[in-house]
Protein backbone atom coordinates (compact mmCIF):
# COMPACT_ATOMS: atom_id res chain seq x y z
CA UNK A 1 0.00 0.00 0.00
CA UNK A 2 2.84 2.31 0.91
CA UNK A 3 4.61 1.52 -2.35
CA UNK A 4 1.44 2.35 -4.30
CA UNK A 5 1.11 5.70 -2.52
CA UNK A 6 4.75 6.52 -3.20
CA UNK A 7 4.34 5.59 -6.86
CA UNK A 8 1.22 7.74 -7.14
CA UNK A 9 2.98 10.67 -5.47
CA UNK A 10 5.98 10.29 -7.76
CA UNK A 11 3.70 10.14 -10.81
CA UNK A 12 1.86 13.30 -9.71
CA UNK A 13 5.15 15.10 -9.14
CA UNK A 14 6.39 14.11 -12.58
CA UNK A 15 3.12 15.32 -14.13
CA UNK A 16 3.44 18.68 -12.39
CA UNK A 17 7.03 19.00 -13.59
CA UNK A 18 5.93 18.39 -17.17
CA UNK A 19 3.17 21.01 -16.83
CA UNK A 20 5.63 23.53 -15.43
CA UNK A 21 8.13 22.86 -18.22
CA UNK A 22 5.39 23.40 -20.81
CA UNK A 23 4.39 26.64 -19.08
CA UNK A 24 7.99 27.88 -19.07
CA UNK A 25 8.34 26.94 -22.75
CA UNK A 26 5.14 28.87 -23.51
CA UNK A 27 6.47 31.91 -21.67
CA UNK A 28 9.82 31.78 -23.43
CA UNK A 29 8.05 31.39 -26.78
CA UNK A 30 5.95 34.48 -26.05
CA UNK A 31 9.09 36.45 -25.15
CA UNK A 32 10.74 35.30 -28.38
CA UNK A 33 7.71 36.25 -30.49
CA UNK A 34 7.53 39.69 -28.88
CA UNK A 35 11.24 40.25 -29.50
CA UNK A 36 11.03 39.27 -33.17
CA UNK A 37 7.88 41.30 -33.73
CA UNK A 38 9.55 44.32 -32.14
CA UNK A 39 12.28 44.30 -34.78
CA UNK A 40 9.72 43.78 -37.56
CA UNK A 41 7.41 46.57 -36.41
CA UNK A 42 10.37 48.90 -35.86
CA UNK A 43 11.57 48.20 -39.40
CA UNK A 44 8.12 48.90 -40.82
CA UNK A 45 7.97 52.15 -38.84
CA UNK A 46 11.36 53.15 -40.20
CA UNK A 47 10.27 52.46 -43.77
CA UNK A 48 6.75 53.92 -43.77
CA UNK A 49 6.21 57.65 -44.06
CA UNK A 50 5.90 60.57 -46.44
CA UNK A 51 9.28 59.58 -47.89
CA UNK A 52 8.84 55.84 -48.44
CA UNK A 53 11.86 53.57 -48.30
CA UNK A 54 12.01 49.79 -48.30
CA UNK A 55 12.20 47.67 -45.17
CA UNK A 56 15.69 46.40 -46.04
CA UNK A 57 16.93 49.86 -46.93
CA UNK A 58 15.69 51.19 -43.60
CA UNK A 59 17.69 48.63 -41.64
CA UNK A 60 20.64 49.06 -44.01
CA UNK A 61 20.67 52.77 -43.13
CA UNK A 62 20.82 51.84 -39.45
CA UNK A 63 23.66 49.34 -39.80
CA UNK A 64 25.54 51.56 -42.23
CA UNK A 65 26.61 53.82 -39.36
CA UNK A 66 28.34 50.88 -37.68
CA UNK A 67 29.57 49.02 -40.79
CA UNK A 68 29.97 51.71 -43.48
CA UNK A 69 31.85 49.50 -45.94
CA UNK A 70 29.13 46.85 -46.28
CA UNK A 71 26.07 48.87 -47.30
CA UNK A 72 25.27 51.21 -50.14
CA UNK A 73 22.35 53.52 -49.27
CA UNK A 74 21.07 56.85 -50.51
CA UNK A 75 21.55 60.09 -48.62
CA UNK A 76 17.75 60.44 -48.43
CA UNK A 77 17.38 57.13 -46.60
CA UNK A 78 20.21 58.01 -44.21
CA UNK A 79 18.72 61.42 -43.40
CA UNK A 80 15.15 60.17 -43.00
CA UNK A 81 16.11 57.24 -40.79
CA UNK A 82 18.67 58.89 -38.51
CA UNK A 83 17.32 62.40 -38.21
CA UNK A 84 13.55 61.94 -38.43
CA UNK A 85 12.32 58.45 -37.63
CA UNK A 86 14.85 56.58 -35.51
CA UNK A 87 14.73 58.87 -32.44
CA UNK A 88 10.94 58.66 -32.45
CA UNK A 89 10.96 54.87 -32.78
CA UNK A 90 13.55 54.36 -30.04
CA UNK A 91 11.57 56.65 -27.75
CA UNK A 92 8.43 54.63 -28.51
CA UNK A 93 10.23 51.39 -27.63
CA UNK A 94 11.65 52.72 -24.36
CA UNK A 95 8.47 54.57 -23.39
CA UNK A 96 6.23 51.57 -24.09
CA UNK A 97 8.55 49.28 -22.13
CA UNK A 98 8.70 51.64 -19.15
CA UNK A 99 4.95 52.26 -19.05
CA UNK A 100 4.15 48.54 -19.22
CA UNK A 101 6.80 47.55 -16.66
CA UNK A 102 5.65 50.24 -14.23
CA UNK A 103 2.04 49.15 -14.61
CA UNK A 104 2.89 45.51 -13.99
CA UNK A 105 4.92 46.14 -10.83
CA UNK A 106 2.46 48.71 -9.44
CA UNK A 107 -0.44 46.29 -9.85
CA UNK A 108 1.60 43.60 -8.09
CA UNK A 109 2.68 45.59 -5.02
CA UNK A 110 -0.73 47.24 -4.58
CA UNK A 111 -2.71 44.10 -5.46
CA UNK A 112 -5.08 46.15 -7.61
CA UNK A 113 -5.74 45.53 -11.33
CA UNK A 114 -6.31 49.26 -11.96
CA UNK A 115 -3.19 50.51 -10.18
CA UNK A 116 -0.66 52.32 -12.38
CA UNK A 117 1.69 55.28 -11.88
CA UNK A 118 -1.00 57.37 -13.60
CA UNK A 119 -3.48 56.31 -10.90
CA UNK A 120 -0.98 57.54 -8.31
CA UNK A 121 -0.98 61.02 -9.85
CA UNK A 122 2.21 61.05 -11.92
CA UNK A 123 0.53 62.19 -15.14
CA UNK A 124 -1.60 64.81 -13.35
CA UNK A 125 1.52 66.25 -11.72
CA UNK A 126 3.37 66.32 -15.02
CA UNK A 127 0.40 68.01 -16.70
CA UNK A 128 0.28 70.76 -14.09
CA UNK A 129 4.02 71.35 -14.36
CA UNK A 130 3.88 71.51 -18.15
CA UNK A 131 0.90 73.89 -18.04
CA UNK A 132 2.78 76.22 -15.71
CA UNK A 133 5.65 76.31 -18.21
CA UNK A 134 3.41 76.75 -21.27
CA UNK A 135 0.86 79.19 -19.84
CA UNK A 136 2.82 81.15 -17.24
CA UNK A 137 6.27 80.85 -18.82
CA UNK A 138 7.83 79.88 -15.50
CA UNK A 139 10.43 77.11 -15.29
CA UNK A 140 12.15 75.36 -12.40
CA UNK A 141 15.20 74.21 -14.38
CA UNK A 142 15.65 77.25 -16.59
CA UNK A 143 14.23 78.45 -19.89
CA UNK A 144 15.74 75.70 -22.08
CA UNK A 145 14.17 72.90 -20.02
CA UNK A 146 11.16 74.87 -18.85
CA UNK A 147 8.36 72.49 -19.85
CA UNK A 148 10.33 69.25 -19.49
CA UNK A 149 11.83 70.29 -16.14
CA UNK A 150 8.49 71.42 -14.73
CA UNK A 151 6.80 68.22 -15.86
CA UNK A 152 9.46 66.02 -14.30
CA UNK A 153 9.61 67.83 -10.96
CA UNK A 154 5.84 68.12 -10.55
CA UNK A 155 5.31 64.48 -11.57
CA UNK A 156 7.46 63.39 -8.62
CA UNK A 157 5.38 65.32 -6.07
CA UNK A 158 2.72 62.55 -5.88
CA UNK A 159 5.48 60.03 -5.18
CA UNK A 160 6.78 62.28 -2.38
CA UNK A 161 3.27 62.60 -0.90
CA UNK A 162 2.78 58.83 -1.07
CA UNK A 163 6.10 58.23 0.73
CA UNK A 164 4.98 60.63 3.48
CA UNK A 165 1.68 58.79 3.81
CA UNK A 166 3.49 55.47 4.01
CA UNK A 167 5.70 56.84 6.77
CA UNK A 168 2.75 58.16 8.79
CA UNK A 169 0.02 55.62 8.06
CA UNK A 170 1.90 52.52 6.92
CA UNK A 171 2.33 50.95 3.50
CA UNK A 172 -1.20 49.58 3.11
CA UNK A 173 -2.20 49.34 -0.59
CA UNK A 174 -5.54 51.08 -0.02
CA UNK A 175 -3.81 54.02 1.70
CA UNK A 176 -1.36 54.40 -1.17
CA UNK A 177 -4.01 54.25 -3.90
CA UNK A 178 -6.33 56.72 -2.14
CA UNK A 179 -3.41 59.11 -1.54
CA UNK A 180 -2.52 59.00 -5.22
CA UNK A 181 -6.11 59.56 -6.30
CA UNK A 182 -6.44 62.53 -3.94
CA UNK A 183 -3.25 64.15 -5.27
CA UNK A 184 -4.36 63.46 -8.84
CA UNK A 185 -7.65 65.31 -8.34
CA UNK A 186 -5.93 68.26 -6.67
CA UNK A 187 -3.44 68.61 -9.52
CA UNK A 188 -6.18 68.19 -12.15
CA UNK A 189 -8.23 70.93 -10.49
CA UNK A 190 -5.23 73.28 -10.41
CA UNK A 191 -4.56 72.57 -14.07
CA UNK A 192 -8.19 73.26 -14.97
CA UNK A 193 -8.16 76.61 -13.15
CA UNK A 194 -4.89 77.54 -14.79
CA UNK A 195 -6.29 76.83 -18.25
CA UNK A 196 -9.56 78.60 -17.45
CA UNK A 197 -7.80 81.98 -17.12
CA UNK A 198 -5.25 81.43 -19.90
CA UNK A 199 -5.27 82.58 -23.50
CA UNK A 200 -6.67 80.27 -26.16
CA UNK A 201 -3.33 79.53 -27.85
CA UNK A 202 -1.66 78.64 -24.56
CA UNK A 203 -4.57 76.40 -23.57
CA UNK A 204 -4.39 74.64 -26.94
CA UNK A 205 -0.66 74.00 -26.51
CA UNK A 206 -1.17 72.71 -22.94
CA UNK A 207 -3.98 70.37 -23.97
CA UNK A 208 -1.93 69.01 -26.88
CA UNK A 209 0.95 68.30 -24.49
CA UNK A 210 -1.38 66.54 -22.06
CA UNK A 211 -2.63 64.20 -24.79
CA UNK A 212 0.88 62.81 -25.28
CA UNK A 213 2.85 62.43 -28.48
CA UNK A 214 6.21 61.15 -29.74
CA UNK A 215 6.88 63.96 -32.21
CA UNK A 216 9.01 65.78 -29.62
CA UNK A 217 11.46 62.85 -29.33
CA UNK A 218 15.12 63.81 -29.87
CA UNK A 219 18.48 62.05 -29.65
CA UNK A 220 19.59 63.93 -26.53
CA UNK A 221 16.57 62.64 -24.58
CA UNK A 222 17.22 58.94 -25.22
CA UNK A 223 20.24 58.41 -22.90
CA UNK A 224 18.25 59.67 -19.89
CA UNK A 225 15.31 57.41 -20.65
CA UNK A 226 17.56 54.41 -21.39
CA UNK A 227 19.55 54.72 -18.15
CA UNK A 228 16.36 55.00 -16.10
CA UNK A 229 14.85 52.01 -17.91
CA UNK A 230 17.88 49.77 -17.33
CA UNK A 231 18.16 50.76 -13.66
CA UNK A 232 14.46 50.19 -12.93
CA UNK A 233 14.39 46.94 -14.91
CA UNK A 234 17.32 45.62 -12.86
CA UNK A 235 15.58 46.58 -9.61
CA UNK A 236 12.28 45.00 -10.62
CA UNK A 237 13.88 41.78 -11.87
CA UNK A 238 15.81 41.46 -8.61
CA UNK A 239 12.59 41.86 -6.61
CA UNK A 240 10.42 39.78 -8.94
CA UNK A 241 10.16 36.77 -6.62
CA UNK A 242 9.26 39.05 -3.70
CA UNK A 243 6.54 40.57 -5.87
CA UNK A 244 5.10 37.10 -6.46
CA UNK A 245 4.92 36.52 -2.72
CA UNK A 246 3.44 39.97 -2.03
CA UNK A 247 0.49 39.13 -4.27
CA UNK A 248 -0.49 36.52 -1.67
CA UNK A 249 -0.93 39.22 0.97
CA UNK A 250 1.37 41.17 3.23
CA UNK A 251 1.13 38.78 6.17
CA UNK A 252 1.95 35.74 4.03
CA UNK A 253 4.86 37.53 2.35
CA UNK A 254 6.27 38.66 5.70
CA UNK A 255 6.04 35.13 7.06
CA UNK A 256 8.14 33.98 4.11
CA UNK A 257 10.87 36.54 4.82
CA UNK A 258 9.90 39.37 2.46
CA UNK A 259 10.50 42.92 3.69
CA UNK A 260 7.14 44.10 2.38
CA UNK A 261 7.27 47.77 3.33
CA UNK A 262 10.79 48.25 1.99
CA UNK A 263 10.11 46.43 -1.29
CA UNK A 264 6.84 48.30 -1.83
CA UNK A 265 8.59 51.65 -1.41
CA UNK A 266 11.41 50.68 -3.77
CA UNK A 267 9.08 49.40 -6.48
CA UNK A 268 6.74 52.40 -6.28
CA UNK A 269 9.63 54.88 -6.38
CA UNK A 270 11.11 53.08 -9.40
CA UNK A 271 7.72 53.08 -11.17
CA UNK A 272 7.06 56.76 -10.46
CA UNK A 273 10.57 57.96 -11.39
CA UNK A 274 10.71 55.97 -14.63
CA UNK A 275 7.21 57.04 -15.67
CA UNK A 276 7.94 60.66 -14.74
CA UNK A 277 11.07 60.61 -16.89
CA UNK A 278 9.18 59.42 -19.96
CA UNK A 279 6.11 61.61 -19.41
CA UNK A 280 8.27 64.73 -19.10
CA UNK A 281 9.48 64.12 -22.67
CA UNK A 282 6.40 62.63 -24.36
CA UNK A 283 3.41 63.86 -22.40
CA UNK A 284 0.81 61.61 -20.79
CA UNK A 285 0.45 58.67 -23.18
CA UNK A 286 -2.22 56.57 -21.51
CA UNK A 287 -3.44 52.97 -21.36
CA UNK A 288 -0.10 51.27 -22.18
CA UNK A 289 0.67 50.84 -18.48
CA UNK A 290 -2.78 49.33 -17.94
CA UNK A 291 -3.31 47.20 -21.04
CA UNK A 292 0.09 45.62 -21.68
CA UNK A 293 0.44 43.88 -18.27
CA UNK A 294 -3.14 42.54 -18.38
CA UNK A 295 -2.77 41.14 -21.89
CA UNK A 296 0.55 39.50 -21.00
CA UNK A 297 -0.87 38.15 -17.75
CA UNK A 298 -3.78 36.60 -19.62
CA UNK A 299 -1.36 34.82 -21.99
CA UNK A 300 1.56 33.71 -19.78
CA UNK A 301 0.25 33.99 -16.23
CA UNK A 302 1.19 36.23 -13.33
CA UNK A 303 4.74 35.10 -12.51
CA UNK A 304 6.59 38.43 -12.29
CA UNK A 305 9.92 36.80 -13.22
CA UNK A 306 8.55 36.45 -16.75
CA UNK A 307 5.76 39.03 -16.66
CA UNK A 308 8.05 42.04 -16.19
CA UNK A 309 10.10 41.23 -19.30
CA UNK A 310 7.03 40.22 -21.28
CA UNK A 311 5.27 43.46 -20.36
CA UNK A 312 8.29 45.49 -21.45
CA UNK A 313 8.44 43.81 -24.85
CA UNK A 314 4.69 43.82 -25.42
CA UNK A 315 4.35 47.43 -24.26
CA UNK A 316 7.07 48.49 -26.69
CA UNK A 317 5.27 46.67 -29.51
CA UNK A 318 1.92 48.16 -28.51
CA UNK A 319 3.16 51.75 -28.51
CA UNK A 320 5.08 51.26 -31.75
CA UNK A 321 1.99 49.92 -33.51
CA UNK A 322 -0.16 52.73 -32.10
CA UNK A 323 2.37 55.32 -33.26
CA UNK A 324 2.52 53.76 -36.73
CA UNK A 325 -1.27 53.92 -37.01
CA UNK A 326 -1.30 57.50 -35.71
CA UNK A 327 1.20 58.52 -38.39
CA UNK A 328 -0.55 56.82 -41.31
CA UNK A 329 -4.30 56.67 -40.62
CA UNK A 330 -4.97 60.13 -42.13
CA UNK A 331 -1.54 60.86 -43.61
CA UNK A 332 0.08 63.30 -44.06
CA UNK A 333 -1.56 64.54 -40.83
CA UNK A 334 -0.08 62.85 -37.74
CA UNK A 335 -2.46 62.16 -34.87
CA UNK A 336 -1.19 62.40 -31.27
CA UNK A 337 -0.45 58.85 -30.25
CA UNK A 338 -1.83 59.40 -26.74
CA UNK A 339 -5.30 60.01 -28.16
CA UNK A 340 -5.08 56.86 -30.26
CA UNK A 341 -3.94 54.63 -27.37
CA UNK A 342 -6.88 55.88 -25.31
CA UNK A 343 -9.30 55.43 -28.22
CA UNK A 344 -8.15 51.85 -28.88
CA UNK A 345 -7.38 50.99 -25.27
CA UNK A 346 -10.86 51.67 -23.89
CA UNK A 347 -12.71 49.06 -25.98
CA UNK A 348 -9.89 46.56 -25.49
CA UNK A 349 -10.06 47.00 -21.73
CA UNK A 350 -13.83 46.41 -21.85
CA UNK A 351 -13.22 43.25 -23.88
CA UNK A 352 -10.77 41.96 -21.27
CA UNK A 353 -13.29 42.71 -18.53
CA UNK A 354 -16.04 40.83 -20.40
CA UNK A 355 -13.72 37.86 -20.90
CA UNK A 356 -12.72 38.06 -17.20
CA UNK A 357 -9.04 38.39 -18.11
CA UNK A 358 -8.39 41.26 -15.68
CA UNK A 359 -6.33 40.30 -12.62
CA UNK A 360 -3.14 41.22 -10.79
Amino acid sequence: MVDKNLAATSSDAETEKKKYRKLVAKRLLFLGICTISLFIVAGVSLAVGSASISFTEAYAAVFNRFFPDYFNISSLADTVVWHLRLPRILMAVLAGAIFAMSGSTTQAVLRNPLATPYTLGVSAGAGLGASIGIILGEGILGEHLMIIGNAFVFSLIPAFVIMLMIKRRGAEPATIILSGVAVMYVFSACNTLLQYFAEANAVSAAVFWLVGDLSRAAWWQLPYVFVVFVACLAINIKLSWDLNLMKMGDDTAKSLGVEVDRDRKIVLIAACVSTATVVSFTGAIGFICLLAPHICRAIIGGDERFLILASCLFGANLLLVADLIARRVIAPIMLPVGALTAFLGGPLLLYLLIRRKISY
